[in-house]
């Protein structure tokens, strides 16, 4: 064995050395550690925003209001940042591309933890995790024309689909059919749509949430989408391909 691969000794009995090998673990097991530390950082978010406000601390003002900016960005964010999840956890089974697998993971686990951290914070001011209404975005009162709900087109029902960016059934059915580079080159074109669409949110709500937590979030939000939107245009240059339209 060469001098430079691992030995321990066994300090017991001085006059015996066991070799070890030390071998990588398997595929399915980084899956496996992988898993568990994703749903690991989801508790730990979901705890987060439940220790917003320690006992003693909490008063009436720092609960928002049911129809306020706060409660409907951590609503419609929530819901928004969980299609983001499912199109990232597609990439394991249909691509082998390193560096869109790890574009892919950071999305899945970032975007995993915030949407604890939104449903701590609801479930500490006693709100439900979506709006009574059913609708979406009608938190984004005074957004400019064209922005924060887009139209329900023909064929559609209204709800998530009227919020920016966001993937139609038919789409991410088709996305799931595909493989290899075919899927590669959706899936980014998909993502980057529905990055620019939670980055709009984002934007609303770091200029309009009434806590500061609220706010600093949707900055951070803001932050990543635009840092990960870089990175998706050039994995589509590199593939040649078009970006979708933002809707």
């Amino acid at each position: 064995m060469a001098e430079s691969e691992p030995r321990i000794v066994d300090e017991t009995d001085p006059g015996e050395t066991e070799e070890v090998t030390h071998r990588a673990p398997s595929p399915a097991m980084r899956i496996l550690v992988a898993t568990a530390a994703v749903l690991a950082i989801l508790m730990l978010g979901a705890a987060g925003g439940l220790l917003i406000n320690l006992p003693g601390q909490t008063t009436d003002s720092s609960v928002p209001a049911l129809d306020s900016p706060d409660t409907g960005f951590a609503q419609d964010m929530a819901v928004h940042h969980l299609q983001a999840v499912e199109m990232a956890a597609m990439v394991r089974d249909r691509s082998s591309d390193k560096l869109i697998r790890e574009l892919a993971f950071d999305i899945e686990s970032t975007q995993l933890e915030q949407v604890g951290r939104m449903k701590g914070w609801l479930a500490l001011w006693g709100h439900p995790e979506q709006s009574p209404s059913g609708k979406y975005m009608e938190w984004m009162k005074d957004a400019p024309a064209g922005h924060g709900h887009k139209p329900v087109q023909p064929g559609q029902s209204p709800g998530i689909y009227t919020m920016p960016g966001m993937a139609t059934q038919e789409e991410l059915s088709k996305l799931r059919r595909m493989t290899g580079v075919e899927f590669e080159v959706y899936f980014l074109q998909l993502m980057r749509r529905h990055h620019i669409g939670g980055a709009e949110m984002a934007n609303y709500g770091r200029k309009n949430a009434k806590l500061a937590v609220v706010r600093n979030l949707a900055e951070n939000i803001l932050k990543a989408q635009h840092s990960e939107l870089d990175v998706l245009d050039l994995r589509l240059v590199e593939r040649n391909a078009e970006p979708l339209p933002p809707n």
